[in-house]
């Protein structure tokens, strides 16, 4: 059943192109960094082909959230991140197969993996094979740690990640305790970065004619770089954050009369006075513990209180309305509900229905982010099954129908 029946249904656009048109990717990764990387090149144009091992596939596959309604257990990960690739699935220890990938690293610009460090070299395909059989390629190297350092063969899950970088440090709760962030923050971060860094290499290759080169892609780094100045403040005066340590007062989420919730930032004095003004507290602006945000934030609690007793009384509409109307910058809590039937969100078709594999009922998804005018981004095709496109790249490969089968019969190769 259906929980967003007014999304508009999108179909997919296999003959549409874009910016990275012409740029074979190679995704050997799996889990949720690699796929969120190579998402971003594959919507913008570029031929991702997931590399999979065959009987078992990509691990994202197996998320899956187990519902009445989906008794095997819905794939939704799986179904997002896996757009716009096609997969082929092969067995990594069968020489034949082997030599079949080799030629398809050939035809490649760039390659993503995330095993731990060390395993490609073992496998024969350190960076040095690698551009031997490709001198342009850009080879993403994904890993918890980096490919250096004494830590660079431990496991690297995002949660391990989140915990040393010092984020769930910084958002402890009222108790102490550390907090983790219920998604895959880590991983995400890691992968915007990793697309970026992948059109960097790629432009030196493209416009200068350089060489391909290992982009060298740590969970760890870009989740420090997205951690704020903490450290270089602990460096320089040494503090630590408290727990809940705010940037701003008044900052945070309110609850309303009505049990909905509002989010509420004065992170400006201008805008700090227009919560003021808007809570019929004009004239504390003036007393010396409210009237900077230093100030604010050293009586912070009194703040808070003076905030959320006053959007205590109203509903969230009406909250809204009477913020919005002060100038302040307010908005709703939302949950996926709200989402789905937000008025900003329907307009700017940020959700959408995408047609997935035959015979099942079309996935809601996020629409192609972000938005380019000229060049705009799609959706071409679904999220594959395991080896649905082995046969097609085998093919484009050089193939013969006959070589195919026989791969397939001595299990070198899954073909669905």
């Amino acid at each position: 059943m259906s929980r967003a029946p007014a999304l508009p249904r999108q179909p997919l656009a296999p003959q549409a192109a874009g910016p990275l048109q012409g740029v074979r990717v190679l995704d050997l990764s799996r889990l949720v960094a690699g796929n969120m990387l190579t998402l971003q090149l594959g919507d913008f144009g570029a031929d991702v082909v997931k590399v999979e091992a065959a009987g078992s596939g990509d691990t994202l596959r197996e998320w899956r959230e187990t519902h009445p309604e989906h008794p095997e257990g819905f794939d939704g990960w799986w179904r997002t991140y896996a757009r716009n690739k096609r997969s082929l699935a092969l067995d990594f220890r069968n020489a034949q197969a082997m030599d079949w990938l080799r030629r398809l690293i050939a035809s490649a610009q760039v390659l993503v993996e995330s095993v731990r460090p060390g395993t490609l070299e073992a496998m024969g395909l350190g960076p040095d094979a690698l551009l031997a059989l490709q001198p342009g390629l850009v080879i993403v190297r994904l890993s918890g740690w980096g490919q250096t350092g004494p830590y660079r063969t431990l496991p690297g899950f995002g949660s391990l990640i989140e915990g040393f970088s010092g984020y769930a440090h910084k958002h402890r709760d009222a108790g102490g305790e550390p907090q983790l962030p219920h998604m895959a923050l880590a991983d995400m971060v890691a992968g915007l970065t990793g697309a970026f860094a992948t059109l960097a290499a790629l432009r030196e290759v493209e416009m200068r004619g350089g060489r391909g080169q290992v982009v060298d892609l740590s969970l760890l780094e870009p989740m420090l770089a997205i951690m704020g100045p903490d450290v270089a403040t602990y460096a320089a005066t040494g503090l630590d954050p408290e727990p809940g340590r705010k940037i701003a007062s008044p900052r945070g989420s309110y609850r309303c009369k009505d049990g909905l919730w509002v989010s509420l930032s004065g992170s400006t004095e201008t805008m700090a006075r227009r919560v003021f003004d808007a809570i019929g507290q004009a004239a504390l602006f003036e007393d010396p513990r409210f009237c900077t945000n230093a100030a604010r934030l050293a009586h912070d609690a009194q703040v808070g209180r003076l905030v959320s007793d006053f959007i205590a009384t109203l509903d969230q509409a009406e909250c809204l309305a009477l913020f919005r109307s002060k100038g302040v910058t307010v908005g709703p809590v939302y949950a996926p509900p709200q989402l789905l039937n937000d008025a900003h969100v329907a307009e700017r078709g940020v959700y959408v229905q995408v047609d997935a594999a035959e015979g099942e009922p079309p996935t809601v998804m996020h629409q192609v982010t972000p938005r380019l005018q000229g060049t705009p981004g799609s959706i071409r095709r679904p999220a594959p099954r395991r080896g649905q496109h082995t046969r097609e790249l085998l093919a484009e490969l050089g193939a013969s129908q006959a070589e195919t089968e026989a791969l397939q019969v001595q299990g070198a190769i899954e073909c669905r």
